[in-house]
């Protein structure tokens, strides 16, 4: 039988859901700006806060965080959480975020170039990642929440897919580390790991909006009404495998003329070659081996056949989020991504499509006009983002009461 409405029961549960979140995005909490937020009554918030203390999931803190009225110090997350080591996975390079208990960074971000010519080396590469911050931390226990690009399924923990890497088989990445490190393992694609940063980092007002990684190659991730949207078969976001033209140059997807093949630096990159090397006046060095920042350089010095490529690759993003908006009515978006160096300029190419919305009202088109802006937060706070996968994980069981 199903039930319609909510039970005082639920409606708690819900509470203590909200409580939680609002407790993970602020880090130290008081009763008083529990009730702000929550427009909750006082009394309210120490029910649920006294069931939250004696389950364990936050503790009491005498720190005072103002000086006003009679205050009962505040509420924090306790301790001996677990430490989490954040992933950002590829096979050239792994970025590595350590942060503590309440999801706050521990040391800097660092980066380490890898060569794994197989996922065994891959598996190899991230255990040694995870030894190095247990040799610092030996009385921490230290789990793991890894972004990695391509497809992956997050309830199993399988990497499906991995542009760019040498191997096509699928990798159970999840069951693999936890059987060598013997910590939980969370794995999801990278543009998940965006959303989730900007969701519990960002200044987001709205509860739908979307990230979009334009580097390599371009995907995206949609939260829609607060909760990441992955599909059934955790396909969503696959707009740089959208077509834009069906006659076009082939993709690694086996199709042609999807957005990755005409948008993506690794395409811009290899059509200029394809230029150069087929019109022997244009004189550039550094053909073969021309990297991203190169490119850049090319751009910022007006090269006009880069200005061509960037700009026909900007134009066909435009158009493919025209199309994605008019199903999807969402007004936000952030841009992430080493394409972004292109700047203020290639933005403009592409908002120029999607400034309007066909189904405003003309009167209210300034007022609900999409934004899209480049992201703000660091490359630090993004790969953080992963961690959240835990978070999210946790308050799933205050929202089912499992």
């Amino acid at each position: 039988m199903i039930e319609f409405g909510l039970n005082n029961y639920r409606m708690r549960q819900l509470n203590k859901e909200l409580i939680m979140s609002l407790l993970w995005r602020e880090k130290v909490v008081t009763k008083s700006l529990l009730a702000r937020l929550t427009d909750l009554t006082i009394p309210a918030v120490s029910n649920i806060l006294q069931e939250l203390l004696t389950e364990g999931a936050i503790c009491h803190s005498e720190v005072k965080l103002s000086n006003r009225g009679i205050a009962s110090g505040s509420y924090i997350l306790p301790e001996n959480n677990t430490m989490t080591l954040c992933l950002n996975v590829t096979p050239t390079a792994i970025e590595s975020q350590l942060v503590d208990h309440q999801l706050s960074a521990v040391g800097d971000l660092s980066t380490s170039i890898i060569n794994v010519p197989t996922p065994q080396a891959l598996l190899d590469a991230i255990v040694q990642e995870h030894t190095k911050c247990q040799v610092m931390f030996k009385n921490k226990k230290i789990r793991l929440a890894i972004a990695i690009h391509g497809q992956v399924d997050p309830e199993t923990g399988v990497s499906q897919n991995m542009p760019q890497a040498p191997w096509k088989e699928h990798i159970e990445i999840k069951y693999l580390l936890e059987e060598r490190l013997k910590c939980p393992v969370m794995i999801d694609n990278d543009c998940i790991m965006l959303a989730l940063a900007e969701k519990w980092q960002g200044q987001n007002e709205k509860k739908d909006f979307c990230v979009i990684n334009v580097d390599y190659g371009i995907g995206s991730s949609f939260v829609i009404n607060n909760v990441i949207y992955r599909g059934s078969l955790y396909g969503s976001g696959q707009i740089g495998h959208t077509i834009v033209n069906p006659d076009g140059r082939a993709c690694s997807c086996g199709r042609y003329g999807c957005l990755e093949t005409i948008a993506s630096l690794n395409a811009i990159k290899k059509q200029l070659r394809i230029v150069i090397k087929t019109n022997p006046g244009i004189q550039f060095s550094r053909v073969d081996d021309m990297n991203t920042n190169h490119l850049i350089e090319l751009w910022n010095q007006k090269v006009p056949i880069v200005h061509q490529l960037v700009e026909e690759g900007a134009n066909a993003i435009g158009i493919s989020l025209y199309n994605l908006l008019n199903i999807l009515n969402i007004n936000q978006i952030w841009f992430y991504g080493r394409s972004c160096k292109f700047g203020r300029k290639w933005l403009e190419m592409i908002t120029r499509h999607v400034l309007v919305n066909p189904f405003d009202p003309e009167n209210n088109i300034k007022k609900n006009a999409t934004k899209i802006e480049f992201g703000q937060l660091t490359r630090q706070q993004q790969i953080m983002g992963i961690a959240y996968l835990y978070v999210e994980e946790n308050l799933v069981k205050f929202r089912t009461g499992l």
